[in-house]
C-alpha cells in the first residue's frame, strides 16, 4: 500500500559513536524522503563527529575513525539536512526513543534554527512491537518476506524501514493510512521533550517521567524544589530537555507577574 501522504515524509537512520543522546554523536546519516505525487529523494552522508568512535561501535557499523577523518561535521552539514526536512514529518525505526532525540541535539548544537515540535513522528518499531514483538532484520523478513542484507548500513536499513511500513499498512486493516494517526499509533507517551523525560498526561499537565519526582507536575515541582531546576540545567540531560523545562519555568514567572 502507497502512503497517504499530505506533506512529505523522511525516512531516516543514524549510525552514531554510541547510544547516549547527550554525549555521543552522529557518524553517518541517511535519509529517503517521499513526496506526496510519489517522487523519492535519498542521501547517505558520512560525517566526522569530531570524538573518537569506540571500537564496539565500530564493530556494529564498520565504520572507523579513518573513515571519517575527511568526512564533514554535522555543523557544517546542518543546513544542507534541514532543507531536506523542511516541511516534512519524520518516520524510521526506534526514532522516537534514540534518532529524532539525538538529531535534535545534534541541530541545536549546530545552532539551526528547526521547530522538529510541529512535524509528526512515525515510529516503524513502535507499530512493529505494538503488533509482532520483534527486531528490525525480523521485522522485514516477516513484512517483506526478505531477508535484511547490510543491516546496520544506514541507506539499507532507512530503505527496510520505508518498506515495512508500506507493508504493515497492507497487513493491518485497522491502521489508517494517515500520517497523523499512524505518528499517534507510534507513541507510547505524549513527550514534550523528545527524551520523554517530562510528558503531558490526557489532563494537560506537564509532568515529569523519572527520578524521584515521577509522575509529579513539573510547574509544582519547580515551585516547591527550585533547586531542582538548577541540578537538571547542570547536570547530563539532553539540551532539548533543558531547553522545554526552561520554557516551562519561564512561561509560568510570567504567569505569576502576570497575577500579580
Amino acid at each position: 500500500m502507497e502512503l497517504n501522504l499530505k506533506n512529505p515524509i523522511v525516512f531516516f537512520d543514524l549510525e552514531t559513536t554510541g547510544i547516549n543522546i547527550v554525549t555521543d554523536r552522529i557518524v553517518e546519516i541517511s535519509y529517503l524522503k517521499i513526496h506526496p505525487n510519489g517522487k523519492e529523494e535519498s542521501g547517505t552522508y558520512r560525517v566526522n563527529p569530531t570524538i573518537p568512535i569506540p571500537k564496539k561501535s565500530t564493530e556494529i557499523h564498520g565504520i572507523s575513525d579513518e573513515d571519517v577523518k575527511d568526512a564533514p561535521t554535522f555543523q557544517e552539514l546542518a543546513k544542507t539536512l534541514a532543507k531536506v526536512l523542511e516541511g516534512a514529518d519524520l518516520a524510521g525505526y526506534n526514532s522516537n526513543k534514540f534518532d529524532i532525540p539525538l538529531l535534535a541535539e545534534e541541530l541545536i548544537r549546530a545552532d539551526v534554527d528547526i521547530d522538529l515540535t510541529k512535524k509528526k513522528f512515525i515510529d516503524v518499531q513502535v507499530i512493529f512491537h505494538k503488533k509482532e514483538q520483534r527486531t528490525l532484520s525480523a521485522a522485514y523478513k516477516f513484512y517483506c518476506s526478505k531477508d535484511l542484507e547490510d543491516a546496520h548500513s544506514a541507506a539499507a536499513d532507512t530503505r527496510a524501514t520505508y518498506e515495512i511500513l508500506k507493508a504493515q499498512l497492507d497487513r493491518y486493516t485497522d491502521l489508517e493510512n494517515d500520517m497523523e494517526m499512524l505518528s499517534s499509533f507510534s507513541s507510547h507517551t505524549r513527550n514534550v521533550d523528545f527524551a520523554g523525560r517530562i510528558i503531558q498526561e490526557d489532563d494537560g499537565i506537564e509532568r515529569f517521567n523519572f527520578g524521584k519526582y515521577k509522575g509529579k507536575s513539573v510547574e509544582e515541582v519547580l515551585k516547591q524544589d527550585p533547586a531542582y531546576y538548577g541540578w537538571m540545567m547542570n547536570s547530563e540531560f539532553p539540551l532539548n530537555t533543558k531547553n522545554v523545562l526552561t520554557n516551562i519555568k519561564l512561561r509560568n514567572a510570567f504567569s505569576e507577574n502576570k497575577r500579580k
